[in-house]
This record gives C-alpha cells, structure tokens and sequence, in this order.
C-alpha cells in the first residue's frame, strides 16, 4: 500500500513539474537570440503587422533568407536576409540598408518588434 502512495505522489509531483515547467518556458521579457531563431526563424510562416496595422506573412528561413508578402492591398513584398546579433537579430531588405531589433514578449503568442526604445511592429503566430 506505501508503495502505492509513494508511486502516486510521484506522477502527481512529475506531472505537476511537467505543467510548470511548459509554462516556465513561455517567453518573458526579450527574447535570446537563440529563443529567436529557434521561434520564427524555421521557415515557418508568421503574421507581423506594422503600428499602422498593415499585416504581412513572414518567412524566415535556416539559411539566412527572408520573405514577406503583403495581407492586404497595403505594403510592399520584400525579400532579403537575417544574422542573429548580440542582443537580438538584424535584417536587411533587398536595396535597402542592414537594422537590428529585438523581440520582446508582448502578451501570448504576440512579440513587439523593438528598434531601441521604438516600437516597430508586432509579431504573432
């Protein structure tokens, strides 16, 4: 009967550990580098929306490259490429110079997009 007991209260501490731990692995606060890659950058497509609120379909594949086509008649599609950097990641868009931001968990399944202090959008999945 002890045996019993203890086997029980064994599967309730593991699954109370398994629960907790998922949530514990929830994004709080800026996301690593690593978090970041290991999150969007898989060739999974992702929504990203502007503070204007024009809506594009992100891809951001293992091998450094990138996409977006435009939700809506608004915005323009765009290619080009991503490197993880020290405290984020930085993109450069086909003709158009390098910038670096970083991700910083905005609610569940939503991260703003921050350039320093300067909201630059909203990513969700």
């Amino acid at each position: 009967m002890r045996r019993l007991l203890i086997a029980g209260a064994l599967c309730a501490l593991s699954t109370c550990l398994l629960f907790t731990g998922a949530a514990a692995a929830a994004p709080a606060g800026k996301l690593a580098p690593n978090d970041i890659q290991m999150t969007f950058f898989t060739g999974a497509p992702f929504t990203s929306a502007t503070p204007q609120n024009i809506k594009y379909t992100m891809v951001f594949t293992a091998d450094g490259k990138m996409t977006r086509e435009p939700q809506g008649k608004a915005g323009v599609k765009g290619e080009g490429t991503w490197t993880l950097s020290k405290d984020g990641f930085c993109t450069t868009w086909k003709n158009s110079p390098a910038n670096c931001f970083q991700l910083v968990s905005a609610g569940n399944n939503k991260w703003s997009v921050m350039k320093g202090t300067a909201l630059i959008g909203t990513w969700s999945k």
